[in-house]
């Protein structure tokens, strides 16, 4: 009864091996029909299939003509599309396409300029940071950078989209989910200023200094967190002043935060001991 067993399974893999084999395209042929479905769907009349091919684009790292479609979805009448196109050429690694990306800052729709904004730093092209620096402030840093589109903070259901769609690499504290923190906190807008934040760490501009500084007073304990982190990170000493205050936080998270900050950033301030000097008990 076992080897009648063995006998059909193994007479069931070779058929289902076979039919594959006689239904299978040559790999040129393949190629060919994949690059035909995305351009199909990059032309669709629906916007939802044109923002799904979109994405599906960022899969296709350092490939000139991925790169390219990308670049033609930036001009998409669609937003959804355009925020779509400008995370793929950030996931594909398109540093040739980095003009491009600073152009859709531009665009009207602020989920397009923080997708846009995501994959220019990636690049670590600091136009990026001028656009965290608006959503953390509320300000813009130089002329021509976020205009009206800041009103959408002040907007719970384009947040909810923006978050949900764009994106901003945030996730809430101890891996909170965003459904479990909009329900908790009934606040969306701390949450993209905290992300934002988060992104400034790298920013060295004395104006994205001083902002982190008078952020560690926001009303937010989660803004207050973020901040105190990205201060840590910066290594900067001048920032202990504006930490040390919020040892006394009424948060213990933010506590935490700034007394391990505080340890670190006075470290990196305390001058070097000479060598051969003993230490005084």
């Amino acid at each position: 009864m076992m080897n009648l067993i063995l006998l059909f399974l193994s007479l069931g893999a070779q058929s289902g091996s076979q039919t594959p084999l006689t239904q299978q395209a040559e790999p040129a042929e393949s190629v060919d029909s994949a690059w035909t479905i995305l351009r199909n769907g990059l032309n669709d009349k629906s916007s939802d299939k044109r923002a799904k091919a979109a994405h599906a684009l960022g899969l296709l790292l350092h490939n000139d003509k991925a790169e390219e479609m990308a670049e033609k979805a930036l001009a998409d009448a669609h937003a959804d599309v355009r925020a779509q196109a400008a995370t793929a050429l950030g996931e594909m690694g398109a540093i040739s396409s980095q003009d491009k990306l600073k152009e859709a800052l531009k665009d009207t729709q602020l989920r397009v300029v923080i997708a846009a904004a995501n994959a220019l730093y990636t690049f670590k092209n600091p136009a990026a940071y001028d656009i965290y620096y608006a959503l953390l402030t509320g300000e813009r840093k130089s002329p021509g950078v976020m205009k009206s589109e800041l009103d959408t903070l002040k907007d719970k259901k384009q947040l909810e989209q923006l978050m949900l769609q764009a994106g901003i690499g945030f996730v809430p504290f101890g891996g909170m989910g965003w459904e479990a923190w909009k329900t908790l906190t009934h606040d969306d807008a701390s949450l993209i200023r905290a992300a934002a934040a988060e992104k400034l760490t790298t920013d060295a501009d004395p104006k994205t200094t001083a902002a982190l500084g008078r952020a560690c007073s926001d009303s937010k304990w989660r803004v207050r967190m973020a901040v105190v982190e990205a201060i840590a990170k910066r290594d900067d000493p001048q920032l202990l002043f504006s930490v040390g205050p919020l040892l006394y936080d009424s948060n213990d998270d933010v506590r935490f935060e700034a007394a391990a900050t505080v340890i670190r950033l006075s470290t990196k301030a305390a001058p070097p001991r000479r060598p051969g000097k003993k230490r005084t008990k």
